[in-house]
């Protein structure tokens, strides 16, 4: 905001020192041409009231000034109301600003919110259904949470249409990869020029209309008591209809691991399906995670075909590839090729061991 009044008040001081200047030399300029006619736009079009552009460029002045002004004040806000995690594992989130009172929620390792109200060290925030009490002492903001938000998050696109081409080229012409239903959610990779978003599709750079998504930031959000223990109980049952026993034996969690792998690097090298499958069992042997593939994998926010229903649909669908089984295979009985690295991402320049077309870290 400082910067933005500090360009104004600029601004307005060459006006109004341009305006004494030219009143000054007002009989010079009349004995010369009294109309003025001959100086269309530039300072003339700004000093000359009888000027039509004078209206107009003082108005696109102004309205100029008001953009970045209003942008400023967005990206301030935006900056002031974040709050991220600043833990290893969960941060208990209470029903009042004390140790003491009920927890309603956890927020995991970088999970973030939104500051409704602080007081005494503890903040109220919103972080997906959770809305309550954090300390402070565990909580990042301003400047250090926008950078974490910026590491961790990412650009997601909502189809807004019945059915979306997916084309290989940023233009109609282009050939066809695929088509994505309304409501399916998928990651942006980058804003492409003419109204073209760039997305992730099967592994693969997709471009679609910009006219036909809706795009949002999205930050992973905790879990209320009520969602956790949810969770919970669909994961025991799951244990008992699916027989979960040793990772290395159990075949429907191989299947659903495949499943996962082949949505995430289905067109990526062998090598690359191995390292996504052993980010998963990375997760499950770290206390940062749940303790089971299927808790790894279907934990809120994290693996976008999971959200998005892709994963249940391959899986359900029994064609996974034989690539992606070997990989879960591998996986299960402990290969890890990205060592303990727990996150992957589309390449996008950040730093971390780079395989394929993605970046693990």
């Amino acid at each position: 905001m400082t910067k933005c009044r500090k360009l104004f008040t600029a601004v307005m001081g060459l006006l109004l020192s341009l305006a004494l200047i030219w009143q000054m030399n007002m009989a010079v300029w009349a004995d010369e041409d009294d109309s003025l006619d001959q100086l269309c736009g530039g300072v003339a079009s700004v000093l000359n009231p009888g000027n039509g552009n004078s209206v107009e460029i003082v108005n696109a002045t102004a309205k100029e000034l008001n953009l970045e002004l209003q942008l400023e004040e967005l990206e301030e806000e935006k900056e002031i109301k974040l709050v991220m995690a600043n833990v290893t594992t969960a941060l208990n989130v209470r029903s009042d600003a004390d140790e003491a009172a009920e927890k309603v929620g956890k927020l995991y390792k970088d999970c973030g919110g939104t500051i409704l109200e602080q007081r005494d060290g503890w903040t109220k925030l919103q972080s997906g259904n959770i809305i309550g009490w954090a300390s402070d002492e565990y909580l990042l903001f301003g400047e250090e949470a926008q950078a974490l938000a910026n590491s961790v998050g990412k650009m997601i696109a909502t189809i807004d249409t019945e059915t979306l081409r997916v084309r290989m080229e940023p233009n109609t012409e282009a050939g066809v990869w695929g088509l994505l239903p309304q409501g399916e959610i998928v990651e942006v990779l980058g804003l492409d020029a003419d109204g073209w978003v760039c997305i992730d599709f099967e592994g693969n750079n997709g471009y679609v209309s910009t006219e036909y998504v809706v795009m949002d930031f999205h930050i992973d959000s905790g879990e209320t008591m009520e969602e956790i223990k949810a969770r919970q109980a669909a994961e025991e049952e799951a244990k008992r209809h699916k027989n979960y026993g040793e990772y290395t034996t159990d075949a429907d969690t191989k299947l659903l691991l495949a499943a996962l792998i082949q949505c995430e690097a289905g067109s990526e090298s062998y090598e690359g399906q191995v390292a996504v499958g052993a980010v998963v069992m990375n997760r499950v042997r770290s206390a940062a995670y749940p303790d089971s593939i299927h808790g790894v994998i279907y934990a809120s926010g994290q693996f976008t075909p999971a959200m998005t229903g892709k994963l249940n649909s391959v899986y359900e669908s029994g064609r996974i590839y034989d690539s992606c089984i070997r990989a879960a295979e591998e996986a299960l009985a402990g290969v890890s090729n990205v060592g303990d690295l727990t996150h992957f991402r589309r390449n996008n320049g950040r730093e971390g061991l780079v395989i394929g077309n993605h970046v693990f870290y």
